[in-house]
């Protein structure tokens, strides 16, 4: 299957991509079929020097069936090579916490959080009382084990 993707250049910490049609069996940064253009990620997103495409190729290519990563198809999209596709799942985890929790109370869901927060401490007492049953099991353990070294002295 012919897929039009991302394949890793530069240097360590300086990533430039070139954008190429693979087979999807081939590794990453190895063998393409044709180089179709590049990505700099490093430039701030209006230079033109950001992306280059050679679009009569890459039209060529969606023609024979190459199918675009997600990152390719947004740059594709961003370019208007091809339809914009929609936006995937981006979880909460990447905004900041500060932010998260002020999305949350402007939606009315701040009270979820602080019944979690209430829930905490009712099990917290659970957790202490086997902490105190604990002590009161291993000095028993213990008395048994001292037990049979008296009788083995004894013989």
């Amino acid at each position: 299957m012919l897929k039009l993707r991302l394949s890793m250049g530069g240097t360590k910490k300086r990533p430039v991509y070139k954008i190429v049609v693979a087979d999807s069996r081939f590794p990453r940064d190895g063998r393409f079929i044709e180089k179709l253009g590049f990505f700099n990620p490093l430039l701030p997103k209006e230079k033109k020097e950001r992306v280059g495409l050679q679009s009569e190729r890459i039209k060529y290519w969606l023609g024979q069936g190459a199918k675009p990563t997600v990152r390719v198809a947004r740059i594709l999209g961003e370019n208007k090579l091809i339809e914009m596709p929609a936006p995937g799942n981006n979880p909460t985890k990447a905004i900041p916490k500060k932010e998260r929790k002020k999305q949350l109370e402007e939606k009315g869901e701040a009270p979820k959080a602080e019944e979690k927060k209430a829930e905490a401490p009712k099990e917290a007492p659970k957790a202490e009382e086997k902490k105190a049953e604990a002590p009161k099991e291993a000095p028993k353990a213990e008395e048994k084990k001292a037990e049979p070294i008296k009788e083995e002295e004894k013989k």
